[in-house]
C-alpha cells in the first residue's frame, strides 16, 4: 500500500479541506460505477478510500505521521525495549553486561528439555536467572504450570509452545461501496487461512456489521472456528449516511432558484426529475421518498438541500443588475440574527 499522501496526491502540510477535495475528486474520476470496462479503476478506488480512511480521520492522521499505524491503518511493531529497562539487554545487566560483578549463564536444550550450565549465582537476580519468569511472560503460566514449572529439574516441553485452542476464529476486513451496501452483492475474501472465499453481501447491511462464515476458520482438536468479516462501507464522493437516509448537496444557478425548474437529481438507483419551486433560497432541502437505504422499517430517504452557483466566470450584466437590484430592492436576509 502507497503513501496515503501520494495515493490522495497532496502534501503531508494539507489540511482537512484540501484533503477531502482529494478526495471527492479522485473518488468520482475512478468510481466503479463510472468506469465498468476498467478493472484497475476498481482498485485505486479501493486505494482512495483506504487512504482517506487515514488521512480524513484526524487521530489516525496524527497516528500515522506519528508511525504508529502503516499505510493500511494497521498497528506499526515497534521491536522490544529489551527487557529490565535496556533495550536488547536482559535483567540486571544479563548478556554483554558491565562491570560489577555480572555473569553469563549458558542453557542446552535436551532429552531432559532446558538445562541451566551453571555459572557462579545461576538463579539469582544478576545474570539470567530470571529465565524461568521470562519463559511465563512469553509463552504463559500454562506452559510451565502443566509440569510443574521450570525450577527444581522440571523441563520444558517443546510442543506447549505453540497451543492450539480448540476452533479458533479469524476476523477479516472488508470495504464496500455505497452502492453494494444497498443493493447487495459478493466478494471474493482472502483467508488468514489461506482460503479464498466468496462473500455473500446482503442488502441494507449497515456499516461495521460483520458476517460469520461457519467452518472456515482455524482448526482445533475437536471443532473448526468460523471466520468473521468486518464489513466498512466506503465514503462516497456524492452522498453522505444518515442513517438510512442519504443526503446530497444540489447545485442550482442563480436562475434555476429565482424563476424555478425542473433539474436532475442523482440516486443510488439513477437519476430522477426534481422541480425546483420559483425562489427557493440556498439551503433548502427537499425530500426524496424512499430513496434512501434499504432498513427494516421500509427505506429511507433522499434529502437534497438546494446549493445556489454562480458563473464561474464574472458577467458584466449581472453586475449590473444586482447593483441595480440592491439600491432599488435593499432587503437583510440577516436580520434576525441581530
Amino acid at each position: 500500500m502507497r503513501n496515503p499522501y501520494d495515493v490522495l496526491g497532496v502534501p503531508r502540510t494539507a489540511d482537512a479541506a484540501a484533503i477531502k477535495g482529494a478526495f471527492r475528486k479522485l473518488a468520482k474520476k475512478l468510481h466503479p460505477d463510472a468506469n465498468k470496462d476498467d478493472p484497475k479503476s476498481a482498485k485505486r478506488f479501493a486505494e482512495v478510500n483506504t487512504a482517506y480512511e487515514i488521512l480524513g480521520d484526524e487521530k489516525k492522521r496524527k497516528a500515522f505521521d506519528r508511525g504508529e499505524i502503516d499505510a493500511e491503518g494497521k498497528p506499526r511493531f515497534h521491536g522490544f525495549e529489551g527487557f529490565g529497562g535496556h533495550p536488547g539487554g536482559f535483567p540486571g545487566g544479563g548478556a554483554g553486561a558491565g562491570p560489577g560483578g555480572a555473569h553469563f549463564e549458558s542453557f542446552s536444550f535436551g532429552p531432559e528439555g532446558f538445562r541451566r550450565a551453571g555459572g557462579a549465582g545461576a538463579g539469582g537476580p544478576r545474570g539470567f536467572g530470571g529465565f524461568e519468569d521470562l519463559l511465563k511472560d512469553v509463552f504463559g503460566g500454562a506452559a510451565a504450570g502443566r509440569r510443574g514449572g521450570f525450577a527444581g529439574g522440571s523441563h520444558f516441553e517443546p510442543e506447549d509452545l505453540h497451543p492450539q485452542p480448540p476452533g479458533r476464529d479469524v476476523e477479516v476486513a472488508v470495504t464496500i461501496s455505497l452502492a453494494e451496501a444497498a443493493q447487495g452483492g459478493t466478494r471474493r475474501v482472502h483467508l488468514p487461512t489461506g482460503k479464498e472465499v466468496e462473500v455473500k453481501i446482503p442488502p441494507g447491511l449497515a456499516d461495521g456489521q460483520q458476517i460469520r462464515l461457519k467452518g472456515q476458520g482455524l482448526p482445533g482438536p475437536g471443532a473448526v472456528g468460523d471466520a468473521l468479516i468486518t464489513v466498512s462501507i466506503a465514503p462516497h464522493p456524492v452522498f453522505e449516511r444518515d442513517g438510512a437516509n442519504l443526503r446530497l448537496d444540489l447545485p442550482v444557478t442563480l436562475y434555476e432558484a429565482v424563476l424555478g425548474g425542473k433539474v436532475r437529481v442523482p440516486t443510488l438507483d439513477g437519476a430522477v426529475e426534481l422541480a425546483i419551486p420559483p425562489g427557493t433560497s440556498s439551503g433548502r432541502t427537499f425530500r426524496l421518498k424512499g430513496k434512501g437505504l434499504p432498513a427494516k422499517g421500509g427505506p429511507g430517504d433522499l434529502l437534497a438541500s438546494v446549493r445556489i452557483v454562480l458563473p464561474p466566470e464574472g458577467d458584466p450584466e449581472l453586475d449590473d443588475l444586482m447593483r441595480h437590484w440592491r439600491d432599488a430592492r435593499p432587503y437583510d436576509p440577516r436580520r434576525d440574527l441581530t
